[in-house]
């Protein structure tokens, strides 16, 4: 176990995630692994001991004062609060597996502690499966895998070093990654226009009416406040509206990464576009299904983390992200159409400075008020529906104490008054999606979750009815597209 410091500060923007903590949306990042073995509790703690908490962080506590907030060592620590073993009721199959999730994921953790569990299911099927709980403050979803990817093995018996485990590259290492690429040119950038326009953007957002001003300037940044302070509230749908304490957690079967691949390079899109615009046309279908209205033009808003720390830097804890408001195009029907849509937007993505002034917003808000803290929250939150995320995980087969992870999922919080979070992860060939909700809003995920495979299998189906030529030429069908449903616009 590592040596104990007594006390350090706690980083601005790590504190404004600490106090995001409410009862109707808990900081947790939670994740579920499948193991096809059966995994033992002497085992999980071995590794437990001996791995994670090489990182000094997990022994530590938050703790806030008047003078600012803290991590402190914790002196009653027992690793046996943190490593907890259950078991399933009726049949121990996924249906529980996602009830248990669901009601550990509704239940705070104990903050004189440090902020983190592990539980591990000793009768899921014929193995095990490990959920996992961890407050934000202590790292944000990148940095997580990997010390999640330090818990694990490339092959059955090894027992050496631990290994993190090739991350995906490009195209398929997260929605956003390649936005500030490479990313020391575009933080040397944002550090040039001054920490003093980044402190303008607290006031602007609480202050709407002062936008324009700024925008005037010419200032790309500032421009993005204006953006941001002026964006209306999102589209009133059952994705929205009063929270509960209570969340319902669902996962789907993992889809195959290179058919995901082959459409879209077919039709000229990445296939971070593709895997949205199965996420729109899923939630699309939902709302069909409830007998909701789904006009043209509607809209549903995702806040998308966007990770803004150097690879070198990938496995060190703490938050280093910032966030970007994706409109995924709900109201069109038509599946290919909705697919240039969604790479339309996330082009335009490409150059926002919506990440970097979120990073310094938070860093902003977690070193002054609370107060200014939560009406920022407030307002931002009632800008989006959900909160959506995508990270990378490894291209080959891991092993948790010998045991084979045959599927691994995770969550992170919603905040404010978003009640609903959407997660995709890329583990061995494979891509897993996940969807949490307040049980208030959506009290059925899995009836969401189940629709993302049908609608790739649309977009599939599109791609092997078109006529396109041994060159996959793909603007030509884009064209002849755009051409066919012109006239029902």
């Amino acid at each position: 176990m590592p040596k104990k410091k007594d006390s350090e500060r706690m980083s601005g923007i790590d504190t404004a995630w600490l106090r995001m903590e409410r009862p109707t949306n808990l900081m947790m990042i939670a994740g579920v692994m499948i193991l096809a073995e059966p995994l033992t509790y002497s085992r999980l703690r071995e590794i437990i001991e001996t791995r994670f908490l090489k990182y000094e962080r997990f022994v530590q506590r938050a703790v806030q004062k008047t003078a600012g907030t803290f991590w402190e060592a914790d002196p009653y620590f027992d690793i046996g609060r943190h490593v907890l073993r259950t078991a399933l009721p009726g049949r121990a199959d996924k249906a529980e597996l996602q009830n248990l999730a669901s009601d550990l994921m509704s239940t705070p953790l104990d903050f004189s502690k440090p902020l983190w569990q592990f539980h591990l299911v000793e009768n899921y099927l014929s193995g095990s499966a490990l959920i996992l709980r961890i407050h934000h403050c202590y790292a944000d979803g990148i940095a997580l895998i990997h010390v999640l990817l330090s818990l694990t093995d490339p092959a059955p018996g090894a027992s050496s070093a631990p290994a993190g485990g090739k991350m995906e590259h490009a195209e398929e290492a997260g929605i956003f990654r390649r936005f500030f690429d490479p990313l020391d040119k575009a933080a040397n950038i944002t550090l040039e226009l001054g920490r003093g326009l980044i402190e303008e953007g607290a006031n602007i957002v609480r202050h709407p009416s002062h936008a324009l001003d700024y925008a005037r300037n010419g200032v790309r940044l500032a421009a993005e406040i204006a953006r941001l302070a002026l964006m209306n509230d999102d589209s009133t749908t059952r994705f929205k509206g009063e929270l509960g304490v209570s969340k319902r957690v669902a996962w789907a079967e993992p889809l195959n990464l290179d058919k995901i691949k082959a459409v879209g390079k077919v039709w000229g899109c990445s296939v971070n576009d593709v895997l949205l615009s199965a996420v729109a046309g899923a939630l699309r279908d939902y709302l069909v299904e409830k007998g909701d209205s789904i006009p043209a033009s509607l809209e549903v808003r995702a806040i998308v983390p966007v990770n803004l720390r150097p690879s070198e830097k990938a496995a060190r804890l703490g938050n280093f992200f910032g966030l970007v408001f994706l409109a995924l195009p709900v109201g069109v029907a038509n599946p290919l159409e909705r697919l240039y849509e969604v790479r339309r937007r996330m082009n335009e993505l490409k150059e926002s400075y919506q990440p970097l002034l979120a990073l310094g917003l938070l860093g902003i808000v977690g070193m002054g008020p609370n107060l200014l803290q939560q009406q920022l929250l407030d307002i931002l939150s009632r800008k989006a529906s959900a909160v959506m995320t995508n990270v990378p995980g490894p291209r080959q087969p891991l092993y948790l104490g010998g045991a084979h992870i045959t599927e691994m999922m995770f969550w992170v919080p919603q905040s404010g008054r978003i009640g609903m979070g959407v997660s995709i992860l890329s583990y061995d060939g494979r891509v897993q999606f996940g969807l949490v909700a307040d049980r208030q809003l959506v009290a059925d995920p899995e009836a969401v979750i189940g629709r993302f495979a049908s609608e790739l299998e649309k977009l599939l189906l599109f791609t092997l009815m078109s006529p396109w030529d041994e060159r996959g030429d793909w603007q030509q069908i884009e064209r002849s597209f755009r051409a066919s449903v012109e006239p029902d616009r």
